[in-house]
C-alpha cells in the first residue's frame, strides 16, 4: 500500500535516520518531514557526516502552531511518526519553552490528527523516563506496572503529561492505530544526549553508594522498531530496550573513565554548576536515575514484531565507546 508518511523531530539524528529509512522504501510514495529549523544534512553533505534524507520533503513548521494541521491536510497524511520530543532545555530557551515544544506541540499535532480524515496510523516516542525511578521499583518494569513516585521534574513529566494526551486520542479515534514506544537509553555513534556526554567526560561523577542498573537501546535498533510501526499495524504500548542491564561501575570501566563518588547533596550542587555552564543535563531525573536505575521488559515488543534488538545493552554501550575512541584504562578490551 502506498501512503505518505509524515516523520517530526528530523533535525535531530534519529528523526533524520527514520526519515531516511522510510524515504528509501518503495511501498512508501511520500515523506515529509518537520521541524522548526532545517535537518543538518540539508547543509551537509553525507560524507561530511549528514544523514541522506532522500527523497524527503522538508517543511519548516513549529508543531504549537495550527500550521501542522494545514501539512497534514494539504499532503493526505496517513502515517504519522511523532518523533519531536526535546529530552533537555537549550541554554537560550530553557525549561518553559521546553515543556511548550513537547506538550503543547504533541496537543496541537494529536488534534491534527483527530481532525484528519485521511491519518491512519499514529506512531510516538515516549521514554522508559516515565516509570521514574525509586528504592520501591521492581526489578523489572512491564508496561503494566505504574511507577511508586512518577516523574515530577523535566523531560519524564513531559513524556507522562503526552502518553496521557496520546491514549486520550487513541479513544477518541478507535480507527485510527496508534503505537506508543517507550525506549530506554538511545546509544550509538551518531548519539548525543546528556547520557553520552555525561560518558565522555574526564570524570563521572556518581552518587556514593549508590550502583544503579541502566540500559541501552542501539541506534540501529530504534530506527528498526519504528520503521516497523511506521510501515505495520502494532497496536498498544511498548517498551523497547536492549536485552541485559550494565551497573553505572561497569560503564565507567569500559569506558576507561574514573569515578567521583560524592554525597548526594553534593551531587546536586555540581549537577546546577553543570547545567549552568551548559556541560550536561544533571536533572532532578537525572539524580534520581544515578542512585536508583531503571530495567525494563521488551518482551512485548519481541512478541508483538517476531523480532528482537541486535544490540543488547553491552553491545550497543561498546559501539558508543569505539565510535569516540573510549577504552578501558590499561588497555583495548577485548
Amino acid at each position: 500500500m502506498t501512503h505518505t508518511v509524515l516523520v517530526t523531530g528530523v533535525s535531530r539524528h534519529i528523526g533524520a535516520r527514520v526519515a531516511s529509512v522510510l524515504a528509501a522504501d518503495p511501498d512508501i510514495s511520500r515523506v515529509i518531514g518537520v521541524d522548526t529549523v532545517p535537518p543538518p544534512s540539508l547543509a551537509r553533505a553525507p560524507r561530511d557526516g549528514g544523514i541522506s534524507l532522500g527523497r524527503t520533503e522538508f517543511v519548516r513548521v513549529d508543531l504549537r502552531s495550527p500550521d501542522i494541521a494545514q501539512v497534514i491536510a494539504a499532503a493526505d497524511v496517513n502515517t504519522v511518526v511523532h518523533m519531536s520530543l526535546v529530552s533537555a532545555p537549550s541554554r537560550s530557551t530553557g525549561r518553559a519553552a521546553m515543556k511548550e515544544h513537547n506538550v503543547i506541540g504533541t496537543m496541537q499535532l494529536l488534534g491534527a490528527c483527530q481532525r484528519s480524515a485521511t491519518v491512519r496510523r499514529v506512531v510516538v516516542r515516549s521514554t522508559t523516563a516515565v516509570y521514574g525511578s525509586s528504592p520501591r521499583d521492581p526489578a523489572v518494569f512491564t508496561e503494566d506496572l505504574e511507577p511508586h513516585d512518577g516523574p515530577g521534574h523535566g523531560y519524564a513529566k513531559d513524556a507522562a503529561e503526552i502518553e496521557g494526551y496520546v491514549r486520550g486520542f487513541a479513544r477518541r479515534r478507535p480507527d485510527v492505530t496508534v503505537s506508543l514506544l517507550r525506549f530506554a537509553n538511545f546509544m550509538g555513534p551518531g548519539v548525543d544526549s546528556p547520557l553520552t556526554r555525561y560518558f565522555t567526560a574526564p570524570v563521572l561523577p556518581t552518587v556514593f553508594g549508590f550502583d544503579p542498573r541502566l540500559q541501552f537501546v542501539h541506534e540501529d535498533d530504534a530506527v528498526e522498531v519504528l520503521r516497523r510501526m511506521a510501515t505495520e499495524d502494532h497496536p498498544g504500548t511498548f517498551n523497547v530496550a536492549g536485552a541485559g542491564v550494565l551497573l553505572l561501575s561497569q560503564c565507567a570501566r569500559r569506558a576507561g573513565r574514573p569515578s567521583m563518588p560524592l554525597f548526594s547533596p553534593a551531587f546536586k550542587l555540581l549537577g546546577n554548576a553543570a547545567r549552568r555552564a551548559g556541560l550536561v543535563d544533571y536533572s532532578p531525573e537525572q539524580l534520581r536515575l544515578m542512585c536508583h536505575g531503571r530495567a525494563v521488559d521488551s518482551g512485548r515488543l519481541e512478541a508483538e514484531l517476531g523480532w528482537k534488538p541486535k544490540f543488547t545493552t553491552g553491545a550497543a554501550f561498546d559501539d558508543f565507546l569505539r565510535s569516540r575512541g573510549l577504552h578501558p584504562l590499561g588497555g583495548v578490551r577485548r
